[in-house]
């Protein structure tokens, strides 16, 4: 897949998120675009996979593309950036959090960046309306962090 497919998939993704949920985040577009795959990212999501880059279809450069492009994105649609704590799943009734891994490095910037999700303006103007507690990102609908 070259640089200029991938733009489109990941403009696509993002447009079909925000008209759906009113957020998008890179994780379903990795997904959408078909480096990800919805088992893989449930391992990952189970503490089976110790990070995310892991188990991508793409080398890191292609991944490092993907994500800044994601970011071009939401800078030219003026969405709102809004950091999302990803934690283990099936952990119930255990006192740690286990907060989940994104890239092999642990790089701090590299981190924040996976963990961004993107909220459509439209969507802060349904949450303002509605009141504070309707803009916690994790009500919204397949963005649940938990």
């Amino acid at each position: 897949m070259n640089n200029g497919d991938i733009v489109g998939k990941i403009h696509d993704s993002m447009y079909s998120q925000l008209q759906k949920d009113g957020v998008a985040s890179p994780v379903q577009v990795l997904m959408d675009l078909g480096v990800l795959s919805a088992g893989d990212y449930e391992s990952w999501r189970f503490g089976r996979v110790d990070y995310l880059e892991r188990v991508c279809r793409v080398n890191l450069h292609k991944l490092t593309f993907i994500m800044k492009e994601i970011r071009a994105y939401a800078r030219k649609n003026n969405l709102k950036a809004s950091w999302t704590f990803y934690k283990q799943w099936g952990r119930k009734g255990k006192k740690l959090l286990a907060k989940l891994r994104f890239s092999k490095s642990g790089d701090e910037n590299i981190e924040k960046m996976y963990a961004t999700h993107y909220i459509s303006p439209k969507r802060i103007s349904e949450c303002q309306r509605n009141g504070a507690n309707a803009c916690d990102i994790t009500t919204l609908p397949d963005t649940q962090t938990e």
